[in-house]
Parts: structure tokens; sequence; C-alpha cells
């Protein structure tokens, strides 16, 4: 799912210092502050070349005011929205493949982090098998097909934890439903959007809604971020970052409403404002996640973005939103 802009902060660990410096970049609403240079590696003094040094001291390579590898960033959205819209305008239903596919890698991403720093085992197999009944059942089944997958899903993480024993159980057991639930259930809704006989549209709509807020934002913290929106959850996160989210949505709301799904402008002025609000939601609610597992990018399968998670964070909350407002606004 492609986007052009994501939150990639610089984490806090749990001492208070800041982590490794890595690649990364700005959230939605990034206030546009250089990000600091990268620290030496581990090679000791000798492996680290001296800095050519200038007239005035040595030289410090200044940090893109972007924050990450923007061309890598932008090559890996253009590729991921060539291969959503070329699955939409082909077999529209290869869309629900996308979705599959990118919830099953999330659901590792999001296992693999969750064992690696806080030793909490997600029930793994239920979670990854569950979750491809979700998105695959809710084609023919709808919203009842999800949720009955769901349903079984928990049991399942139930009765698979039994032979672990006590310790933990509550803490893994936990993790597995909110895995289940926040990545596959979620992502469900998006696949819901295909069905109908106008489902481009419908996913378009979505898509270009988050993409348009997500950019707005981007734009608008760069430009201009200076009030913090959230400080102790995402510190480059701003009100005028916010702003700029608003106003891309409901552009993008209106248009893709009125001129994609036939509906009326002030339903896609809702729909917009829904968007931005949803997007922003998840964007804070990963920031939360990630710090407090002290990670700064669920992954690094994807250049400039970080991994499948961290794209997917804006996307999930929208997506039930997009399908109960779409559903109401254009009835099938």
């Amino acid at each position: 799912m492609a986007q052009v802009s994501e939150e990639r902060e610089d984490r806090v660990d749990a001492t208070g210092e800041q982590p490794a410096a890595a690649p990364g970049t700005p959230e939605p609403g990034d206030a546009g502050t250089p990000a600091a240079a990268g620290t030496p590696g581990t090679g000791g003094p000798a492996a680290t070349p001296a800095a050519p040094e200038t007239a005035g001291g040595p030289e410090v390579k200044k940090a893109s005011k972007a924050g990450r590898n923007l061309p890598a960033a932008i090559g890996v959205a253009l590729l991921l929205g060539a291969a959503i819209i070329v699955s939409l305008l082909t077999v529209r239903f290869l869309f629900i493949g996308i979705i599959a596919i990118a919830i099953a890698v999330g659901t590792f991403e999001f296992a693999g982090v969750l064992r690696r720093v806080a030793d909490i085992r997600v029930a793994m197999i239920p979670v990854l098998v569950g979750g491809q009944a979700m998105i695959w059942l809710a084609w023919p089944f709808g919203r009842e097909g999800a949720l009955t997958a769901f349903v079984l899903t928990v049991l399942a993480c139930l009765l698979w934890r039994l032979p672990g024993g006590a310790k933990g159980y509550l803490r893994d057991i936990g993790a597995s439903v909110f895995a289940a639930a926040y990545l596959p259930l979620f992502g469900a809704f998006a696949a819901m959007l295909v069905p109908p006989s106008d489902g481009v549209g419908r996913v378009l709509a979505f898509l270009i809604g988050v993409v348009a807020s997500d950019t707005g934002g981007y734009i608008a913290g760069v430009l201009g971020g200076k009030h913090p929106m959230a400080p102790t959850i995402s510190p480059k996160k701003t009100w005028e970052g916010f702003a700029g989210s608003v106003i891309g949505g409901v552009v993008a709301g209106a248009l893709t409403l009125s001129l994609l799904l036939d509906g009326q402008v002030w339903q896609g002025v809702l729909f917009g404002v829904a968007i931005v609000l949803t997007a922003t939601l998840g964007d804070l609610v990963e920031s939360l996640i990630k710090r407090d597992l002290g990670v700064k990018d669920m992954g690094t399968l994807l250049p400039g973005h970080g991994g499948i998670m961290d794209r997917l964070d804006s996307l999930l909350p929208s997506a039930v939103v997009s399908w109960l407002l779409l559903s109401a606004f254009v009835p099938v």
C-alpha cells in the first residue's frame, strides 16, 4: 500500500538516551527539524575515518531536512502504488491478495519485534491462518465472515498457548488477540471495499484519502511545523502538519466521492475529515507501540519506509472507517 509520507521520528529508549542513529523519515506533521548526524560504528576509533578539515573546522555533512532517504522512499512508494493500480484496473480482486500478503508480512514483523524485545510470544500459527481466513472470508461473506474467523482465531490462540503453562499466559494471549484484531481484522474491512461493482472507486477513495492526509501533513510540517501536537508521544508531529493533513484529506475526499462514487461533495468532506482523524490516530498508536518496545521501526523491508507495519499504521484504522462511511454514503 503506497503512501508518500510516513512517521520516522527518533525513538528514545528506556534510559532516556537517543538510540543509535539510523535512516529515518519524519511523520506526517513533522516540524522539519534536520536529523542528527549518525554516530560512528562499533569498530573503534581506528575504523572511523577522520572528517575532512575546512578553514572553519571539521566539515559537517548536513542531514536532509526530510530526515530520510527520500529517493528510496519515493521509489518504493511508486512501485507499491503501481502494483495496486495494476491490480485494481485489471482484476480488482487481486487487491485482496495484496492485502493478504501485506497483513501476513506485518504479522511476522509485529510478532518478531514482540518476541525479540519483550519476550512476548504471539500464537503465530493461529494468528496467521486465522488472519488469512478473516481477509478471504470477507470477500464472499462480508463482515459476518470476518468476525466469525476472528472469534475462531481467538479460541485457537487460547488453545495453542495452553501447553506453555501459566507463566506469561495472559501476556501472550493478550498480544495474540491484539495482533489478530489490529492487523487482519482491520485489514478485512479494506478487502470488503472490493466486491461491489464500484469497488475500484471505493478502494481508490480510501487509499487516496490516506495518501493525501499523510502527504499534506508531511509537506505542511516540514515547511512550517512549529507547535508540537503530541510531544510525549510523537515529538515531531505538529499542529501545522495536522492542518495540512486536513486540507489534503478534505480535498481528496470531496473529489473522490463526487467523481468516482457519485457521492455528494459534503459527504466527501466528512469522509476526508474522518480519514485524517483515523490516519493520525493510527500514526500515534504505532508511535506509542514502538516507544513502549523501544524500537525505531517495525522492520527494514522497505527502504526509506521501514517495515510493512510502518506503512500500515494509518491505513488499518482508516480501512474500518472508510467501509463504514462509504456503506452509509454510497450504499451498494
